[in-house]
């Protein structure tokens, strides 16, 4: 039953009958009757969403539901439009080797043969015209691996689930094994090979990206194959693969130079990374800009003191002018007990510029921007971003932030979605794996908000921190992540950190505030506009209008010609 009391829709997967990368598919969706009834609870809601589908507004109208009862992955691939299998001919006919796993996932990868090697795992069969698409992409010297989108069927007689996978990120890839169940090799790249059994297909992908760049390893958006997975692993079976996970991400960590990084499975089957920390730690500068609304600032504050287990900190508020009594009592209060500075911020509410004030006279290597409307929930969040962040190629790292109804209110910020950016999977459920274990994971995105956003001091100054004159108040956190990204400095999202997010609860709407939001769209599309067409993190194969991985994009096929990216 749902929490509503109404039954919920069926799910034929088990978690236990899945790839861990897959878990996303065994999570309960109510059924459409019970998510009707929990609409018809909030009427006042409800009547703004019908007179939109009325008036032929149906785009807003689902947009608006979807805030109302949350989010859910009701992905499915008609049965109609699974493609045909190619013909073993055809790829002989482009140079393909076809070469099977064995049952313990091992391979053996010959010296003499066509020029490139096809794995697959047991029980796939390759899509139509599969064999054409990857020749082609092969013709790219500097291409030595390359996967791509699946159909996958949990049983007989179910719906085809598309796997819509994203382009190759080591980090993500380590944490969850997104890849198979095919990948093509340049088998000049990978001939003797003797990669880890049971994890094949990601340790020759890690170590391709090791010798040759994370450029050699490519996704191409198109449906490679279909097939159905054997729901029948043993137990042992599935240990031993996510062992072998563990084995290959270790590989690959003493490759690139980290061997003294902590690697534990943690639940579902994802790879926890710790990367090493600094002794002692270093000082994180704490930076929560607010005016009065101190309903909102105490549990803020109080859950960075006494539930952020982070040893070397500062708390830093800017005060932009607050005159409630209540607050400016807290302030004086919490000055007496030395557990916080705080920083005249006077005039109109700039926070971009309050930021950069603070931040300027700040005393960590560490900049932790915090909303007032923001608490910690899991006590090591900062722990967690800040061995992101004093990693040398990263830049911004991002938190999971839950909102009010419990529900993901930021999961990385997706370009081109809902018209311009949104926060991924925006109003799942909190405690949600995400699609392709995107919210349990840590992994490259292309912005983050600064709602909960940190970066070594050094880093944000480089770039000349926020820019305050385009982007007062919106896109100033999108703005400065793309132009850290801009200069090599990666942005990360990291899944195990945390924290509670009331979004805008202290802004209050006005004709200003609109005439300044209209500005700073328009000036964030003239900046940023070509990023906007497709998010490099996000597959064109979805819908971009409404909250993310929920659809498929109209008149989508998946067989169409694409390009490797």
């Amino acid at each position: 039953m749902s929490a509503d009391g109404a039954p919920e829709a069926r799910r034929e997967a088990s978690p236990t009958a899945l790839p861990d990368a897959l878990r996303f598919a065994s999570e309960p969706v109510p059924g459409r009757s019970a998510l009707v009834l929990r609409a018809l609870r909030h009427p006042r809601r409800l009547l703004p969403i019908l007179l939109a589908r009325l008036s032929g507004r149906r785009l807003r109208a689902a947009q608006r539901f979807i805030a109302l009862v949350g989010a859910y992955q009701r992905l499915h691939w008609p049965a109609d439009r699974v493609p045909s299998a190619e013909a073993p001919a055809a790829l002989a006919a482009a140079g393909i080797d076809y070469v099977a796993v064995d049952e313990a996932g091992g391979i053996a990868i010959a010296q003499e043969g066509e020029p490139i090697v096809l794995l697959s795992a047991e029980g796939q069969r390759i899509a139509a015209g599969a064999s054409a698409a990857i020749a082609a992409a092969f013709a790219d010297p500097d291409l030595h691996a390359l996967y791509g989108d699946a159909l996958y069927g949990p049983g007989p007689g179910d719906a085809w689930l598309p796997l819509l996978r994203p382009a190759f990120d080591r980090d993500y890839l380590r944490s969850v094994d997104y890849l198979g169940p095919v990948i093509a090799l340049r088998r000049a790249s990978v001939a003797g090979s003797a990669p880890t059994a049971g994890a094949a297909a990601l340790d020759l992908a890690l170590d391709l990206a090791d010798r040759f760049g994370s450029g050699a390893v490519r996704h191409l958006p198109r449906i490679l194959s279909f097939g159905r997975f054997d729901g029948d692993e043993s137990v042992e079976r599935r240990q031993a693969r996510r062992c072998a996970r563990l084995k290959t991400v270790e590989r690959d960590l003493d490759r690139a130079g980290a061997a003294g990084t902590r690697i534990v499975l943690a639940e579902g089957g994802m790879i926890r990374r710790d990367s090493p920390l600094p002794e002692p730690h270093p000082l994180v500068s704490l930076i929560v800009p607010t005016r009065d609304r101190l309903d909102l600032l105490r549990p803020c504050i109080e859950s960075l003191r006494h539930r952020t287990t982070w040893p070397a900190k500062e708390i830093l508020i800017c005060d932009n002018g607050s005159c409630d009594p209540a607050t400016l009592a807290y302030f004086r209060t919490l000055e007496a007990e030395g557990a916080a500075r705080i920083v005249a911020c006077p005039g109109p509410f700039d926070f971009a510029g309050i930021n950069n004030r603070v931040a300027a006279q700040a005393r960590g290597r560490l900049l932790a921007f915090i909303n007032n409307d923001v608490e910690a929930e899991a006590p090591d969040w900062l722990e967690r971003m800040a061995r992101e962040a004093l990693r040398p190629e990263i830049g911004a790292v991002g938190a999971r932030l839950i909102d009010g109804e419990g529900r993901i209110q930021h999961g990385g910020i997706v370009l081109g979605t809902g018209g311009l950016a949104t926060h991924g999977h925006r109003h799942f459920a909190g405690e949600a794996a995400g699609y392709l274990g995107a919210l349990y994971a840590t992994r490259s995105v292309s912005a983050v908000t600064a709602a909960c956003l940190v970066i070594e001091a050094d880093k944000f100054t480089r770039v000349g921190g926020f820019d305050a004159s385009a982007f007062a108040i919106d896109f100033n956190d999108v703005d400065l992540c793309l132009r850290l990204n801009a200069i090599g400095l990666r942005t990360l999202y990291v899944g195990g950190a945390v924290l509670h997010h009331r979004e805008s609860a202290s802004r209050r709407p006005s004709p200003e505030a609109a005439a300044r939001h209209h500005r700073e769209v328009e000036a964030f599309k003239k900046r940023w506009g070509p990023l906007l067409a497709q998010d490099p993190h996000y597959h064109p194969g979805f819908d971009p209008d409404l909250s993310t991985h929920l659809r498929l994009r109209r008149g989508w096929t998946g067989l169409g010609p694409a390009e490797p990216r």
